[in-house]
């Protein structure tokens, strides 16, 4: 089983709008999304989260994400890095994301 089977993201079909919004309810979760969305692949290790958070928790956080099909995960070698799913997002929920950038930041 290679290492993308394991973290797998849910087919865009069987993505539900419920649950990208349970999962970006989350204060963390809405400041991943919104450093994500300049489309472009995030280390997972990447400390300009801006956020002082466990490994583990942070990894709760990634994880609740791409199972509720916001994000997908990346791996190169040892290299994982976690991407928004930008286009597909927008295609099936469209102006969904552009909405998230323009909620009040709640973090620092």
């Amino acid at each position: 089983m290679s290492n993308v089977e394991q973290y797998p993201s849910p087919d865009m079909d069987d993505v539900q709008l419920l649950d990208i919004l349970r999962a970006i309810s989350d204060p963390v979760r809405l400041h991943i999304v919104q450093v994500l969305a300049d489309g472009e692949p995030h280390s997972k290790s990447k400390p300009e989260w801006g956020l002082d958070l466990q490994k583990s928790t942070m990894a709760h956080h990634f994880r609740a994400l791409r199972e509720a099909g916001v994000t997908r995960l990346k791996i190169d070698g040892r290299n994982h890095t976690i991407q928004l799913r930008r286009v597909e997002l927008d295609a099936k929920f469209p102006g969904l994301i552009d909405a998230l950038l323009t909620a009040p930041k709640t973090l620092p």
